[in-house]
């Protein structure tokens, strides 16, 4: 992974926000930009803007954009050919949170005994009733760490997701409503009519900040910090504060404005660390100037990478930590060689496209982000996640159904989860019983609470978020919204603490599934390597540790 911080990028960036309902002069419905210049070229970009027919809404000089209205198709492309300005963007979808693999049937691998026998993970210490189904926690340690470093409830975490569900009886205790802030307006449907969001549930098409209709990011904020109190399960730091800061529509989508809107807004309030299990596309693969896309194709790849790389350095300047999912598409990051996927949006217009190092996956691969691999109840690489010796930071448990002898919804990570959203989507009945073994109802209290087994790197992830925060728990000191501890050093506590890891024996680990069979080949040392960076986060380690 690149560490080195960069500022404003030599050439500036556009991307597209969202179509507008003012008309233009042509008669034409108008359009928003996000409209990113080079350092010192506000000017050039605003003249430029006006020159295209288009009239600038806002500045935001934080980041170095301009949000401009305009009508016709040929604006992009006109305000892109200016020096000052490096991409241009159609209303697109720009991000979605990683899902579960998909791969069906059991998957075993040649080297036996070369990972941590699961059967130790089968018992907890912990008196919450869910905690002997948290093998995940007793992995990292956090089961122990608990008694020692349950974390500080000065410690801001945020989440960028798709919300969070703060009634939810697990997360109510250490959900701060007041910070909570939701930069999303719920889209209905999408361009071409289908259904996105689906019905607006609140006025304005603007959902509380305690509301997640799409269960993601209830399920990142309870790995991170579920109380300790009798109930369900035990987050990894059960005494932080969660704050909600949305980012992610109903449909799992997220968009580069709220994504921009919800890092910024994190520098600012001082939160300590955000988790971001979600990456930004159209573009799987984001590359400058890939030969078989289009110019307008490269300016808003373009914008993808330099827009989100400066919200990542604005909200690291300010102190926060940031932590991403790797992603799960089983994939050597540092070799890529196929894109299936992308223009994911609209639909209809992915094509396959061949792609190299130099193309990224965002936010996982920008600069300053600690990027997170996932692991299966063994403690092997999970099939599904990606890999790198370059891109893998550390690695943390995400579940994996195939890793055993036979597939089980218990092999993946257990937590929270809206009953609302339970419901909609027929996972349990009229009278509250869970469908299906990958729901678990908990009646301990009344109301009752409701959990769900979930698989990915976005469910890694948390794990490592939740270990930085009982990091800055016990070394940050008073600073903005509580403690703060700068970045750098809670990077390099993590990397100390965590446990070291080898590659499998032989390093071309081969999956199998239902008599087929797919290899990953992991590279590096003990001490760092590309399916565990550098190596499995350890809660106890950051609980017990002296720098």
């Amino acid at each position: 992974m690149r560490r080195i911080a960069s500022g404003f990028a030599a050439l500036a960036t556009v991307t597209a926000l969202a179509a507008c309902s003012p008309q233009g002069a042509a008669g034409t419905a108008a359009t928003e930009y996000l409209v990113f210049y080079a350092e010192g070229r506000q000017a050039d970009a605003l003249a430029r803007i006006g020159e295209a027919g288009g009239t600038a809404v806002l500045k935001e000089p934080k980041l170095g954009y301009v949000i401009a209205r305009a009508a016709g198709r040929s604006f992009a492309e006109t305000v892109g050919a200016d020096p000052a300005v490096a991409g241009v963007s159609a209303d697109r979808r720009i991000g979605h949170a990683p899902s579960a693999a998909t791969v069906r049937g059991p998957a075993t691998g040649p080297a036996a005994g070369a990972f941590p026998d699961a059967s130790a993970f089968t018992e907890s210490s912990d008196g919450d009733p869910l905690s002997p189904r948290q093998w995940d926690m007793m992995m990292i340690g956090a089961d122990r760490a608990h008694a020692k470093a349950p974390g500080s409830d000065k410690v801001l975490v945020g989440v960028i997701d798709t919300g969070i569900d703060g009634g939810h009886p697990d997360i109510a205790a250490n959900f701060n409503r007041e910070l909570s802030r939701n930069f999303v307006t719920d889209k209905p449907e999408d361009e071409n009519g289908e259904t996105l969001d689906g019905p607006c549930e609140a006025d304005g098409c603007k959902d509380p900040v305690d509301r997640d209709d799409d269960g993601h990011g209830t399920h990142v904020a309870s790995t991170i910090a579920s109380p300790a109190n009798g109930i369900g399960v035990i987050g990894v730091a059960p005494r932080v504060q969660l704050v909600n800061i949305r980012a992610g529509q109903d449909s799992g989508f997220f968009f580069l404005k709220p994504s921009l809107d919800a890092l910024t807004y994190a520098g600012d309030i001082g939160v300590d660390v955000v988790n971001m299990s979600y990456y930004v596309d159209p573009w799987l693969f984001n590359c400058r100037d890939h030969p078989s896309d289009s110019e307008k194709e490269r300016l808003e790849q373009r914008a993808i990478i330099t827009g989100m790389q400066r919200a990542l350095d604005y909200a690291r300047g300010k102190g926060v930590t940031l932590i991403s999912a790797l992603g799960n598409g089983s994939t050597d990051l540092g070799r890529p060689a196929a894109d299936k996927v992308s223009p994911g949006y609209p639909r209809g217009e992915e094509r396959q496209r061949k792609v190299d190092n130099s193309c990224l996956n965002v936010p996982a691969e920008s600069d300053g982000v600690i990027s997170v691999s996932a692991l299966g109840p063994s403690g092997r690489k999970a099939i599904y996640s990606d890999y790198g010796v370059e891109q893998t930071d550390v690695a943390a448990p995400g579940g994996d159904t195939l890793d055993g002898k036979d597939s089980s919804a218990t092999r993946s990570i257990l937590a929270a989860a809206p009953e609302e959203v339970l419901r909609a989507k027929g996972r349990i009945d009229r009278d509250g019983k869970p469908r299906g073994t990958d729901v678990v109802r908990d009646c301990t209290r009344r109301p009752c609470s409701y959990y769900q087994y979930l698989d990915g790197t976005s469910m890694a992830a948390p794990h490592a978020t939740g270990v930085a925060a009982i990091l800055i728990s016990r070394f940050g000191k008073p600073g903005p919204g509580g403690v703060t501890l700068a970045p750098d050093t809670v990077e390099r506590y993590l990397f100390e603490t965590a446990t070291d890891q080898p590659c499998p024996t032989p390093r071309a680990y081969v999956y199998k599934v239902y008599g087929e069979s797919t290899t990953h080949l992991c590279e590096g040392g003990a001490d760092h390597n590309g399916f565990y960076g550098r190596g499995i986060v350890n809660a106890y380690g950051a609980a017990t540790f002296q720098p």
